[in-house]
């Protein structure tokens, strides 16, 4: 039973809104009203022309039933272990009846809204509407609210729906909270921030006019060194930065040559990857980016993707403009077919970053098109309402039934203190039944030899010249700039998971769901290069000339694991699935499988110049926010860096 009450707790939380709810005539929603819908933070009403997205989670017919699947086929012992439904099977006995369906999109439209979405799945509908057509439909006003750094539309007072109706639906979703989600990938020289991708602080900085020095980058860990003022023990040599890691850096430092050499290179699997929008010069810019690097190119139909035209995009503005996507969905690409240059690619993108990914993420599940599945985004900790978190787990639910593993980034933000005041791990990454994937820097030496490895989190401390020539520093070190910083730590909202119980701390747990579960590279100054035509108008979609430039986040940890997965199916001839009760399993038998991310046994940093500001730095690594790294897991880097062994062990279903 406890086992169950994990599995439901985001559910119980859903049904605790219908209680207040007139049975017998409404049901109205209180948990899908979000909690900075507030009357401190209401701006007004917004303007009469303007459309808001909603949604409606129907219930599942067997919520419990879905939950005791998701466990059973993925948990190593059990006899169900690994038995998959297929998507028709996993519909028929879950989702909700066609005809309760066909009642629910029937009262949509016949309150002047327009369906602009309806999964196989049945587990949702995507509208949209005016704000007092919205308002109407659900016995509400939306009003417009300040909340981080946006004006946001959000109800005024809990949706409301018929009883005819509400007693199919579980969640009400017509707040713009979710168009908050975001890449979770940072330029080299960027600072995440809530209001976008990133904000590039460093590359639109005032150039200085006395340049302090120059650090050139480094192709290798440890290439080059400057000297800088005293820092950590009196120290004053420090390395610089990486230029960005080539996709044989990343083979060799992760290990992978070996079995590359043996023809273990994704042949026949395929990686699914959602993002929103998509990039017009996709192919051209993967193919010309791999004849670059003496990397093979995309062979004829090992590319594929499925997206709306751009015509049909929506909500840019609030979601960042196709042109904010574009880097992410090449980030994502470019590193699976680094990883496994033979593994088929898909690509399915969401219309906008809201209903736009749900309906990205079903089209894969609905006819299960891949079993492994990367998605690189996120929302701003768990700021959706409740209710809306509910619908969205269903579609993990579905996916661990089907035998699908869903890969999501840990987050860019630390522990989102800044964007939210309070610590909260990033959803969906928090749900309890997808593999959360957090972030690393790592140091590849001359040979290709992974020598360095520590959580990912930056701390900037600019270096100041004065008319002397003399360096300084603008802050004490480790300075006041934090740069970024892989996403974790313990949910609000979900129980402990039956696979993380004995593994993670109880003082860490309080009896909640801790992530992330594994982690790999994903710091921008230790980063990838990427090669991509730059789009230039986001209503054209032109793209400039193509340029090469350097990523991490956790959006590349979460392709990059995403594609050893591959090589381990691959390898073993078997479908992983939901990873994490394996994960686990594997680690309470041998926890020395995992690369055990530690503290290092002094402070770590790195010199960097940024090349449009001329501005220097000293970096701190292993600075996360209040996230810290430990012995054994930890929520910065969970159970340890993913390798390949550890991959191969999970592929096979070791315990």
């Amino acid at each position: 039973m406890a086992i169950l009450a994990a599995g439901v707790s985001i559910a119980a939380l859903s049904l605790t809104g219908m209680g207040a709810a007139n049975a017998a005539q409404s049901v109205d929603y209180t948990g899908s009203v979000p909690n900075w819908a507030t009357s401190a933070n209401d701006t007004g009403t917004p303007a009469a022309d303007t459309t808001v997205e909603g949604e409606l989670y129907l219930n599942l017919k067997d919520p419990q039933g879905a939950v005791s699947l998701a466990k059973a086929v993925s948990t190593p012992g059990n006899p169900q272990y690994r038995r998959w439904l297929t998507p028709q099977q996993w519909i028929s006995r879950f989702s909700p009846t066609q005809r309760t369906y066909n009642a629910v999109v029937a009262y949509v439209k016949s309150q002047g809204l327009t369906v602009t979405g309806t999964p196989a799945s049945r587990e949702y509908v995507v509208f949209r509407g005016t704000p007092d057509q919205v308002g109407a439909a659900f016995s509400t006003s939306l009003h417009t609210y300040s909340h981080a750094g946006r004006q946001l539309v959000a109800p005024s007072s809990a949706p409301v729906l018929p009883q005819s109706v509400g007693s199919s639906v579980s969640a009400v979703s017509v707040d713009q909270s979710r168009t908050l989600t975001r890449p979770d990938s940072i330029q080299q020289g960027d600072i995440p921030s809530a209001t976008g991708p990133t904000t590039p602080k460093e590359r639109m900085a005032t150039p200085s006019t006395t340049p302090a020095f120059n650090a050139p980058c480094s192709t290798y860990w440890a290439q080059k060194s400057v000297t800088v003022p005293a820092a950590y023990n009196g120290q004053t040599q420090y390395p610089t930065n990486i230029c960005g890691y080539t996709p044989k850096q990343i083979r060799s430092g992760y290990g992978l040559d070996t079995w590359s050499k043996l023809g273990v290179n994704g042949s026949g699997q395929t990686v699914a990857i959602t993002d929103a929008y998509a990039s017009p010069s996709i192919v051209s810019d993967v193919n010309q980016y791999s004849a670059q690097n003496g990397e093979p190119s995309l062979t004829r139909n090992q590319y594929s993707q499925i997206v709306p035209s751009a015509d049909q995009f929506t909500d840019q503005d609030l979601c960042q403009e196709p042109s904010g996507w574009q880097s992410e969905q090449t980030l994502d690409v470019e590193a699976v077919h680094a990883v496994a240059p033979k593994a088929n690619i898909l690509y399915v993108g969401g219309d906008n970053c809201e209903g736009g990914l749900d309906l990205a993420t079903s089209t894969i599940l609905d006819k299960k098109l891949a079993n492994i599945v990367s998605n690189s985004w996120g929302d701003i900790g768990e700021d959706v309402p409740t209710d809306v978190l509910a619908g969205q787990e269903n579609l993990h639910l579905q996916a661990a039934g089907e035998g699908i593993g869903l890969y999501y980034s840990s987050g860019d933000n630390g522990d989102e203190v800044a964007n939210l005041g309070y610590a909260s791990p990033d959803w969906p990454a928090s749900s309890p039944y997808v593999t959360s994937v957090g972030g690393t820097s790592i140091g590849v030496d001359k040979n290709g030899k992974l020598v360095t490895e520590v959580g990912w989190g930056d701390q900037l401390d600019k270096i100041l010249t004065d008319a002397s020539g003399n360096l300084s520093y603008a802050d004490p070190i480790p300075g006041s700039i934090f740069a970024g910083g892989a996403g974790g730590g313990v949910s609000a909202i979900s129980k402990q998971p039956w696979y993380q119980a004995g593994v993670v701390p109880n003082s860490l747990a309080k009896g909640m769901r801790v992530s992330p579960d594994v982690s790999a590279l994903a710091d921008p100054y230790t980063g990838f290069e990427i090669g991509l035509s730059p789009i230039v108008d986001d209503t054209t979609l032109e793209t400039g000339a193509y340029v090469n430039e350097t990523y991490g986040g956790t959006s590349l940890a979460s392709p990059l694991t995403a594609a050893q997965m591959a090589l381990a199916q691959q390898l073993t001839h078997s479908t992983i699935g939901f990873a994490n009760p394996t994960l686990y399993a594997l680690y309470r038998v041998s926890p020395s499988t995992f690369r055990d991310v530690k503290p290092p046994a002094g402070p770590l940093a790195v010199a960097y110049t940024g090349q449009v500001s001329h501005n220097s730095y000293l970096i701190t690594l292993n600075s996360d926010t209040s996230l810290t790294v430990t012995k054994g897991y930890d929520d910065v880097t969970g159970l340890g860096a993913l390798s390949f062994g550890i991959a191969h062990g999970v592929a096979q279903g070791r315990h």
